[in-house]
This record gives C-alpha cells, sequence and structure tokens, in this order.
C-alpha cells in the first residue's frame, strides 16, 4: 500500500530521489561518476543565487536590479511550494520501505534551509543597498513615521477613497487556521492596547496588494519621487481603521507563508478531467504551510499567537526577516518617470522577407523561414495564424498549447479560423503549474466557439510546441518552437521558432497529435525526436556517434544551450563522452547535475550560465556529427519529466542559413563574460571567462547581429 503522510496524499517518491540512489549504486559506476552529480534542487539553489548576483551588480540599471529582486524572491516561493513540498511530502512518510528516501529528503532539506539561510542574508543586503542608491536617486521609500504634513493628509484621503472597505481586521482569536487563506499575499499582525486596561488585543490585517498594487505613488516634490510599500500605509492608518475602540498604541509587524502547491486530485472516474482539475485547483488553498516568513522585531508574544494557527513542524522552514516581505511585488516596482534606470529599449526587428504584403504562408512553403523572439515580433507569428484564419488555402489548423497571454491573439485567431469553417484542433495542457485555472477558462470558451479542444494524454503533459497547418493545395505547414505560443513571454523569453513544410518534419508534427488523440497507436517518427517515445535513445545515439567520430579522428564535439540537465541517464553520457575526449560547450539557464573540471572525467565539459534582461528559454543542440553538423531545437530539457514522462518534440534544422544562425546563438554564449557564470557543481558561480580582451554580451551581441542581417535573413 502506498505511505500516507501528514499532508493527507498518497506519498510520492519522486524521481530526484531515485537519482540518487541510482548514481550512487551503479555497478557500472566509474571514475567517482556518483560523487559527480548535483541534486536538482541543490542546483536549483545555486541557480537562484545567480540571479541574485545579478541584482547585486553596480553597474546594472538601478530598477532592473530591483526586478531581478523581484525574481529572486517570486522563484524561491515556487520552489517552496513545489519542490521543498515534494521532499517534505516524502520525509515525513511513515512507511518503513521507503526508509532511505525519507532520511534522504530530511538531509536534502537541511541543506537547502542552509542555503537559503545564507543567501536570505545576501538577500537583505541587497535589498538595504539598493534602497540606499533609490535614494541617491531622489527616489525615496517612506516608513509610516516620515511623513511629512502634507503627506499625512495625501496617505488618509487615499485610505479613504481608495482602501476604506478593502481592509477588514480579524481578530487572531477567532482565526482557526492561517492556511485556511491564500499565500499570495502579505499580512500584517497588529497588536494593540488600550489605555487603562491590561493586557494586549491581536488582529490580523491581510493586505489588499490587488485592488491598489503595493507601492503607492505620493506626490512628488522638489525634484523628489516618494513612494510608500502600502504594508506602511495601513500600518499608519490603523488608528482610522480600529477608530472608536479606544486603542492607544499600535504595533503591526509583516509575515508571510508558503503552502504545498500540490493538488489534491480527485480520481473519481466519474469527473471529467476539467472538473477533477478545476476541484484541485481549490484544494490548493487548504495546503499545509512549509515556510514562514517574519518580521524579526514581532514581539515574542505576538510571534507565538502567529505560529500557533499555523501547524508548523520540525523540517518546515521558519524564518526571520525585515520588515518587509513578497519581493516579488519589486518586479512591478514604479518607474516614477525614470527610463534611464532601466534598460534601454531594444525594439524588435522587423524581418523585411516577411514584412512585406505578401502570403507568409506561400513564403513559408517556398523555404523554411525562422524568428528568434523576443529580437523578431512574434507577431509574425500571429500573423501566419491570422493568415490561415481566413485562407481558402487553408483545410485544418491544429496546435498545441501550455501557457497563454491574459488577452491570446493566438486564441482569437484559432476561434476566427474555427468560425471561417476551418477544422480547428488545439491541445491545450490543464496541469501547466499555476496556469490551470486559466487554461480551463480559455479551453471553455474555445470549445464554445466549435474548436475541438483535446485535454492532453492521461499521464503524460504535452508540453510540445507545435502548430500544423493543413493545406488544401500545396505542402502543409508546420511551426516548431522551443517556447509558449504566448505573446507576453515572446516579449522577455528567448525562444526560437522554425517554420517549415519540408514533408517529412510536417508529416511528423502531424503524427504528433496522432499520438496525442491516440495515445496506445504505434507511431514512427522519421525526424523528429519526440518523447517518450524515442527523444532519450536518439539523443544517447547522437552522443555515442560524436565519441565513436573522436575515436576515429573524425570532427567532434557537442555544443548546447538549454536551460536544464539533471536527468541521470544524458548525465552519465555526457561524462563518457567527455572521458573519451570529445569537447561538451553548454549554455545553460537553471539546473545543472554536473560536475565539471574532474581530470579524466568532465574536464572538457565547459557551462556557461547566463542571467540577463531576457530569460534565457530556447533549446538548442548542434553535433559536430564528424563535420556535418546535425542541428536541432525543441521543448525538451535534459530532465527525468521531459524525457520520460512529456509529450515533447525536437527537430532538426536542414536550412544551411538558419543552422548557422543557432551556431551564432551557441557561440555568442558560450562568450558571454558580461552575464555568464561559471557552472561546475559548486554554486560559487564565478564569472565567466574565456580569455578575450574585451568584455562581450551575448543578448546585445545579438540584438545587433539580427539588425546589421536582418535584410538577409
Amino acid at each position: 500500500m502506498p505511505a500516507r503522510c501528514r499532508h493527507g496524499l498518497t506519498c510520492l517518491i519522486t524521481s530526484h530521489i531515485f537519482i540518487y540512489i541510482n548514481m550512487s549504486k551503479s555497478p557500472s559506476d566509474k571514475k567517482g561518476i556518483a560523487d559527480a552529480y548535483v541534486e536538482r534542487d541543490l542546483s536549483w539553489m545555486y541557480f537562484n543565487r545567480r540571479i541574485l548576483q545579478e541584482a547585486m551588480k553596480p553597474t546594472l540599471p538601478l530598477l532592473e536590479r530591483l526586478s531581478f529582486l523581484g525574481i529572486y524572491s517570486n522563484n524561491l516561493d515556487e520552489f517552496f511550494r513545489v519542490r521543498m513540498a515534494t521532499l517534505s511530502r516524502i520525509a515525513e512518510c511513515d512507511d518503513k520501505r521507503v526508509r532511505k528516501e525519507r532520511e534522504h529528503a530530511a538531509q536534502l532539506i537541511k541543506q537547502i534551509n542552509k542555503l537559503n539561510s545564507k543567501y536570505a542574508k545576501e538577500y537583505e543586503e541587497a535589498i538595504h543597498e539598493v534602497t540606499r542608491c533609490l535614494r541617491t536617486e531622489n527616489i525615496f521609500l517612506l516608513k509610516d513615521d516620515e511623513l511629512e504634513d502634507d503627506q499625512q493628509l495625501f496617505v488618509r484621503q487615499f485610505f479613504r477613497q481608495k482602501l476604506s472597505g478593502f481592509v477588514n481586521p480579524v481578530w487572531l482569536a477567532a482565526v482557526r487556521q492561517l492556511t485556511d487563506e491564500a499565500d499570495d499575499n502579505i499580512f500584517l499582525a497588529v497588536k494593540m492596547n488600550a489605555a487603562g486596561k491590561k493586557g494586549a488585543e491581536y488582529a490580523l490585517i491581510e493586505l489588499p496588494v490587488s485592488v491598489c498594487g503595493r507601492f503607492i505613488h505620493l506626490p512628488d516634490k522638489g525634484g523628489k519621487s516618494f513612494l510608500m510599500y502600502l504594508d506602511d500605509v495601513v500600518r499608519f492608518c490603523l488608528p482610522m481603521i480600529f477608530s472608536g475602540m479606544d486603542y492607544t498604541r499600535f504595533e503591526a509587524y509583516a509575515f508571510k507563508f508558503t503552502k504545498d502547491a500540490e493538488m489534491e486530485m480527485d480520481n473519481d472516474l466519474r469527473n471529467g478531467m476539467l472538473q477533477k482539475i478545476s476541484k484541485g485547483v481549490k484544494s490548493r488553498r487548504k495546503g499545509d504551510a512549509l515556510r514562514v516568513i517574519y518580521d524579526a522585531a514581532m514581539p515574542k508574544d505576538l510571534l507565538k499567537r502567529v505560529m500557533n494557527k499555523l501547524n508548523l513542524d520540525k523540517l518546515d522552514t521558519v524564518q526571520a526577516g525585515g520588515r518587509y516581505h513578497n519581493h516579488k511585488d519589486l518586479m512591478s516596482f514604479p518607474d516614477c518617470g525614470r527610463k534611464d534606470l532601466k534598460y534601454p529599449a531594444w525594439t524588435p526587428i522587423v524581418k523585411p522577407e516577411l514584412d512585406e504584403d505578401v502570403s507568409l504562408l506561400k513564403l513559408i512553403q517556398a523555404h523554411d523561414r525562422f524568428i528568434h523572439v523576443p529580437y523578431h515580433s512574434f507577431d509574425y507569428y500571429i500573423r501566419v495564424l491570422q493568415e490561415a484564419a481566413i485562407s481558402k488555402h487553408v483545410r485544418s489548423i491544429k496546435t498545441t498549447l501550455y501557457r497563454l497571454a491574459k488577452t491570446s491573439k493566438v486564441v482569437t485567431a484559432l476561434i476566427n479560423a474555427a468560425r471561417n469553417g476551418k477544422k480547428v484542433t488545439v491541445v491545450i495542457e490543464l496541469l501547466a503549474r499555476f496556469d490551470e485555472a486559466s487554461n480551463i477558462s480559455w479551453s471553455k470558451l474555445m470549445q464554445d466557439a466549435g474548436i475541438h479542444v483535446i485535454f492532453g494524454v492521461e499521464g503524460l503533459k504535452v508540453h510540445s510546441k507545435i502548430t500544423h497547418i493543413g493545406m488544401k493545395s500545396g505542402p502543409d505547414i508546420a511551426c516548431v518552437s522551443t517556447g509558449n505560443f504566448h505573446e507576453g513571454n515572446a516579449r522577455s523569453y528567448t525562444d526560437f521558432m522554425l517554420m517549415t513544410a519540408e514533408r517529412t518534419i510536417v508529416s511528423d508534427v502531424s503524427n504528433v497529435f496522432c499520438f496525442i488523440e491516440k495515445p496506445y497507436t504505434p507511431i514512427k517518427f522519421r525526424q523528429l525526436l519526440v518523447s517518450p517515445n524515442e527523444m532519450k535513445r536518439r539523443f544517447l545515439r547522437l552522443i555515442d556517434d560524436e565519441i565513436k567520430n573522436k575515436q576515429c579522428g573524425k570532427p567532434a564535439g557537442i555544443s548546447m544551450k538549454l536551460n536544464h540537465i539533471t536527468d541521470p541517464v544524458m548525465v552519465r553520457k555526457l561524462y563518457e563522452a567527455a572521458a573519451a575526449g570529445v569537447p561538451v560547450d553548454i549554455v545553460l539557464r537553471g539546473n545543472c547535475s554536473l560536475v565539471t573540471g574532474i581530470p579524466g572525467l568532465s574536464d572538457t565539459i565547459h557551462i556557461n550560465g547566463i542571467i540577463d534582461r531576457y530569460l534565457e528559454h530556447s533549446r538548442i543542440f548542434i553535433f559536430k556529427a564528424g563535420g556535418e553538423d546535425k542541428c536541432f531545437i525543441g521543448s525538451a530539457d535534459w530532465m527525468p519529466r521531459n524525457l520520460d514522462n512529456r509529450v515533447e518534440v525536437v527537430c532538426p534544422v536542414h536550412d544551411p542559413a538558419i543552422k548557422a544562425e543557432l551556431h551564432t546563438v551557441v557561440s555568442y554564449g558560450l562568450r558571454d563574460t558580461c552575464q555568464g557564470r561559471v557552472v561546475d557543481g559548486s554554486g560559487e558561480n564565478r564569472p565567466w571567462t574565456t580569455g578575450e580582451d574585451r568584455p562581450f554580451r551575448s543578448q546585445e551581441a545579438l540584438y545587433h547581429h539580427y539588425l546589421e542581417h536582418r535584410d538577409e535573413q
């Protein structure tokens, strides 16, 4: 029987625990491979620290430093909601058969908490430093006790006009359990005393951030900008909130908690997938707290009352912090009209070949095209859909959707196609984490418009990014992307999209949709690498070929750009290639389980971790193949979930000009000494060096590359 734990769910022994066992017990373990595997969750902490280090750069525009501090905080919240929640479930299982897994999870939690404590101190220092720098730029964050008379009047009026009715205190004694509340907000714990009365009374206030934002802009004066945290606005207005109750002294301290975000899925076969996910999203509100951050100045009597409402245990994280929490709100910090404190604008580059008043579908049928967002505009893909929606030559449109913009032009085009009589099929992933509710709403809207909506494959997330356009005349068309068909992401995520009419690739893309609709039908893919079918085996074969080429004296080498590498099988195979002398050069953003620089094992592996203004998201794979380079793009990282438990697509690129662009993207990343950090398994994140005299920034260089060569693309 599966074990049960405190959270009331079946305890899941997840992949990273089995990775640990397999890596340490493999009979073929040689040359210290078991010691050369970094746990996924530790490597994630190292990655998030790279974001923190970016926020600490004095050369970075000041408001961008604030944004990176917000990204760090937001990432950490999500990490605790998901990854630490999973570890906690494992550590608390009471089944004796998983004793080693429990012990390992508990040990890993301790290591993560130790790193978190260390990084938290660096984070607080960064917050103080950036706040100091804001003052030198005449941007002031005022506390409730720093207001001048005219500012006090403004804050009172603001409260009456904007906040009154949205700030609703609850007596702390009346709160049954704090985890009944949502964990995406900040709370003030309030202590009040009345003259002539012994003892204090305690209340809880949830800050209404969704109503007016986290930062309140007070009137500027004397060339200076003044802001307040919403926390301090509410603190200042406590006498108004509790008017008529004779309190003479108020104290208010912020705290936040993070809950287990795993959904409790309904296994009742009578309920459809849509209903199951809807119920699962609602169940998140009931998750147990597993991390609490509170103002270190909070009095002990008040802290004790707050903690008593949170149902914590010894493995949960309790951390004393500063005056303010939920720093994710720094991502939307007001710019106060100071564009000079942000990155200079990079307008998406026009591709003349796609910008003329001609049919994009015919251009793609003539030969392969590509866009690389956000350097190029995502609107070119939107135009492809819009043309397909009204073209008399188009029979059908099929696409996969994982995440969608709040106002999605993609969905609008698809609905228009359905209204124009096209057969439109959309595979929408309801289990896209934290986007489930949004995807449910979109799916209902599309169903109402007559679109055939498929909710993926049971047991497999559909993470592939593919579109198929069936033509009545001429070859069909396919689009294969490394990222979501999401206008918002396309403005800040780097993603590469191939648009092709090559028959075998387009046929394979069509077969992916057949596999999704009928997952037990055997399908052979001729060119695409598709998981969970044969992607991993194909990648292993490609690496084996490089090893053979090296042994035969032929050109050999592997160059990649991707987000994460944690799959133990792929890690071993890369070590095998490196031990054979194959150069392995990787541009990486996130998790990495490789340890580089081990003599005889990984000294030919070099990994550059890049954090910059755009989130690096494209996955590109280049194999020298004896001098006849093989290039691929796709949706899959090298993690167990991508290679074994999701429907992913990686596509070969044959067009010589587009292959050259892929080489440029990866080579620029490997030269990046401005934004790159050495990823070697130590977590030190040392600056990346190449021996070049001049500093090199890959994203800036790519932007100018596309600008200079726009007439050639």
